[in-house]
């Protein structure tokens, strides 16, 4: 069992730690979870690779298959048709509504349910997608996918977040991406061996997307739901009960329960109206973080070399074998971006990943851009020199890696941790659905952006990381080590925000003492 003690606040505050270590309870937990983010990054990873598959080109598009034969057509351009990007998008716009409508499912049915309504949905998804016949099934196969992540992605960080121990909240949250990252991968694998089989073997690619939903639902029946979702909803018992089990049977829960039933409380006198709330005076800080790291997260370009990283080693002259080879060193070097992040993140702190990873980002962005410049489309040629395209693969590993160190995990802790319960599930789920449209936008226009701006749309994702870096060096405060019942009081020693948040953490103060 963990030592109690207590953190210093800003502006000489204290807000308590609490008692209980990492139990077996809270490890099960969290790992039912964080495979959410399995089928999320399966379900991103696969869809790249597929996209690029003779087999599934010569089924549904068969005129993009034609061009890519053509010595012809411009190098920049062999993916440029906006229902082979549609395939892609539709998950994305199709969980951006679901994560609006999983505000009020959690608010009455609570963590455990959205997530078991997400498996269930990706399940559905994923025996459409391989059953598919005409362009009209996968379509719907990825929008009822879409759908589920909608769900899964809303609470599933938050379920991260109120049940792991405060010391390894950042650590525990992690595990959210590094799932993400653990789909992506296994969806790259699954591409490389299935693109080998001639006229279905996008199938099982899809197809394969079942097995880790089945898991997500089964895993969904057997945990309980959060201590601060049962208090949300009156079931008091049941809060304590889970507290006490996730905690572990020897610790000592009193302070925390009282902090979980006081967040409560203030909760349910404020329940109408979290977003109204959220666009507040009070909430302001809260409102700027969930529209900014939503934003920028997805214009760091990233999102662009998880997916189309395929249809981007095609475009430079690899073969489709090869080009999808290079997608799971891509994965497999985000991989190992995102295990050293875990390490890092509770004892370095939120910030210094923050900004280490985008500075670093900025300059292999560049270096992308600068290669592209130089060696793809020149003399008539519609490939890259090898050496040059060996090169272009390594600069994408290094960003990769530096995006998963950074990014790719923090979107996922921040965003969970530093709500008050009364707009957790509101800000978790406006954060997510700018995710996810920005997602849709930028993975419909990607094809034409590349063959319209060529090299130049590098330029372009490095001017956002760029941009997100300052964002980050002067408004985001350190948050790791705090409770999340105490969270407001570091917005309080802001130097900018505490001017809109320092009533709100007088009065979260004063509560505190009174326990």
């Amino acid at each position: 069992m963990a030592r109690g003690g207590s953190f210093v606040a800003p502006e000489g505050g204290r807000v308590r730690d609490y008692s209980g270590g990492v139990t077996f309870s809270v490890a099960v937990t969290c790992l039912m979870a964080a495979s959410c983010g399995l089928i999320f990054g399966y379900d991103v990873g696969v869809s790249g690779g597929v996209t690029q598959m003779e087999s599934f080109l010569k089924k549904f598009f068969p005129e993009v298959l034609s061009g890519l034969k053509s010595a012809k057509h411009d190098a920049y351009c062999k993916y440029n048709n906006q229902l082979l990007t549609l395939f892609t998008s539709s998950m994305f716009i199709a969980g951006t509504l679901a994560s609006l409508v999983a505000i009020g499912v959690t608010r009455r049915l609570g963590r455990k349910a959205v997530m078991l309504i997400g498996g269930i949905m990706f399940l559905t998804g994923s025996i459409i997608n391989a059953a598919a016949v005409n362009i009209a099934m996968p379509i719907i196969g990825r929008v009822l996918i879409g759908f589920g992540i909608g769900f899964t992605s809303q609470a599933a960080p938050l379920y991260l977040a109120e049940t792991s121990p405060t010391r390894w909240r950042g650590a525990f949250t992690t595990a959210y991406h590094f799932f993400f990252v653990i789909g992506t991968l296994s969806a790259n694998v699954v591409n490389y061996f299935t693109n080998r089989i001639p006229n279905w073997g996008w199938r099982v690619s899809l197809g394969l997307a079942g097995v880790p939903a089945a898991v997500i639902v089964m895993g969904a029946l057997f945990v309980s739901d959060t201590p601060s979702s049962l208090m949300l909803r009156g079931e008091t018992d049941k809060a304590r009960a889970s507290l006490q089990r996730i905690r572990g049977a020897d610790a000592d829960v009193e302070a925390e329960f009282k902090d979980i039933v006081c967040a409560a409380e203030e909760a349910r006198r404020n329940e109408e109206g979290a977003f109204k709330r959220l666009c507040g005076k009070g909430y302001r800080h809260y409102l700027v973080m969930t529209v900014g790291i939503g934003t920028f997260f997805d214009f760091t370009g990233m999102i662009v070399f998880a997916i189309f990283s395929p249809v981007l080693f095609r475009t430079v002259g690899f073969d489709s074998q090869k080009a999808i080879f290079g997608a799971v060193i891509i994965s497999m070097v985000s991989l190992a971006g995102v295990v050293l992040s875990s390490f890092v993140v509770d004892r370095y702190g939120r910030r210094f990943l923050f900004l280490t990873g985008g500075t670093t980002m900025l300059i292999f962005e560049v270096a992308v851009s600068w290669i592209m410049a130089d060696h793809l489309g020149k003399h008539g040629s519609v490939t890259m020199p090898k050496n040059y395209a060996v090169g272009l693969l390594v600069i994408i590993c290094l960003f990769t890696f530096s995006f998963s160190m950074s990014w790719g995990p923090l979107k996922w802790v921040v965003p969970g941790e530093i709500y008050p319960v009364d707009i957790r599930s509101a800000g978790q789920a406006v954060n997510l659905s700018i995710t996810l449209t920005l997602s849709f936008m930028q993975t419909q226009v990607f094809t034409a952006m590349l063959c319209t701006m060529k090299y130049a749309i590098f330029l372009y994702y490095s001017g956002w990381v760029l941009a997100m870096t300052v964002f980050i060096a002067l408004f985001l405060p350190e948050t790791k080590g705090l409770p999340l019942e105490a969270m407001r009081s570091v917005w309080a020693g802001h130097w900018f925000w505490r001017r809109f948040a320092v009533l709100d953490a007088n009065k979260q103060e004063v509560q505190l003492n009174q326990m």
